[in-house]
């Protein structure tokens, strides 16, 4: 097995059996304000949204998990499945591995599936000068958009893993000029991976030409975390202690999405979101949609009917979150009255 493929491999294992997530959930912050009276009947509310220029039958994608190693080939396959069934988006993990031709059909095979958002998945580290390795340009754009038939490219910010991965890519320097390159040919988003998005940095990105971003803020799974796990095996002991030291670093999701109250482009809220409420709160807050992918990973190691299962359940939630707060449609819902709590209250000073 190659190191990329063991390294996906890790990652996997590691998330399903390792705490891996901030044991406080700050979407549970969020408090939505109950209509007694709501005027709405439940089977005549509308969950439809247009997400990146698609039509979802409700507000959800599925967010970047894996790909890039033998097992990765179910687990899209079952995500893609009941996400076309559902009518939700779908990215894949970092594609990566497939453009250094490792185990490309486990991300090709989303295109056996009528997903109606697909989202492919670059990092931007790779986008500048790293030692002993090449540099992507818009030919590797197009390449990872082709593979899976990609209505957009999520060109991830990964910076905390990358400083807590033994085999990390620590240069920086130039990526933001990579990124508004990119995106004045590609359809581009910005997605972090776990660590959010403060208001500085969305302000630089906003005016770049990129369709969106996803803040993938602190609370849900911290990739420090994962990363010192690998460490910990690795017997790397200042790899593994900067990974205890930075597991929950970052800016909590909800913070992150009120940072981008302003950003005049879609935001996708992942992060932490653990049920159809947060969903809930997260289009309340400002978000176009939002999104999960740790969350589902055990079912989608299982099959496509446990994934269309969890999926259910959270599209049933956000529907009781609508009714109770009288939105007969998504438009409705992000004008829902809220209240902030506990610490994301602190956060936002």
């Amino acid at each position: 097995m190659t190191k990329m493929k063991e390294r996906k491999t890790d990652h996997i294992e590691i998330c399903l059996n390792k705490r891996i997530s901030p044991d406080y959930c700050y979407w549970d912050d969020i408090k939505l304000v109950h209509e007694a009276l709501p005027e709405v009947d439940l089977d005549e509310i509308d969950m439809s949204a247009r997400v990146l220029g698609k039509k979802l039958d409700f507000p959800f994608i599925v967010t970047a998990i894996t790909g890039g190693f033998p097992g990765a080939k179910k687990i899209n396959s079952n995500l893609a499945e009941a996400c076309a069934e559902l009518g939700i988006g779908m990215g894949v993990g970092s594609q990566r591995a497939a453009l250094e031709n490792v185990d490309k059909e486990s991300y090709a095979v989303v295109k056996d599936y009528d997903v109606p958002l697909v989202i492919g998945n670059l990092g931007a580290p790779q986008f500048v000068k790293q030692k002993g390795k090449n540099v992507y340009d818009g030919r590797s754009v197009e390449t990872a958009k082709e593979l899976i038939d990609a209505d957009v490219i999520a060109i991830h910010l990964n910076f905390l893993q990358e400083i807590v991965q033994p085999e990390g890519d620590t240069k920086a320097k130039g990526c933001y000029d990579a990124i508004k390159d990119v995106a004045k040919k590609y359809p581009i988003i910005v997605k972090e991976t776990g660590a959010g998005i403060s208001k500085r940095t969305i302000d630089r990105l906003k005016g770049i030409g990129i369709k969106g971003i996803d803040i993938a803020g602190m609370g849900g799974t911290s990739f420090s975390a994962v990363e010192l796990y690998r460490a910990e095996n690795a017997n790397d002991e200042t790899r593994a202690a900067i990974g205890k030291t930075f597991f929950d670093w970052g800016i909590p999701s909800p913070v992150s999405l009120m940072n981008a109250d302003d950003a005049g482009i879609p935001i996708i809220a992942s992060g932490g979101i653990r049920s159809g409420l947060h969903v809930a709160n997260s289009i309340a807050l400002g978000a176009c949609c939002g999104g999960a992918a740790n969350l589902l990973l055990k079912e989608a190691s299982e099959s496509a009917d446990s994934v269309k299962r969890k999926l259910t359940i959270i599209k049933e939630e956000l529907k009781a979150a609508m009714f109770l707060t009288g939105s007969s449609n998504i438009s409705e819902l992000r004008n829902a009255e809220y209240i902030i709590t506990g610490k994301t209250k602190e956060w936002m000073g």
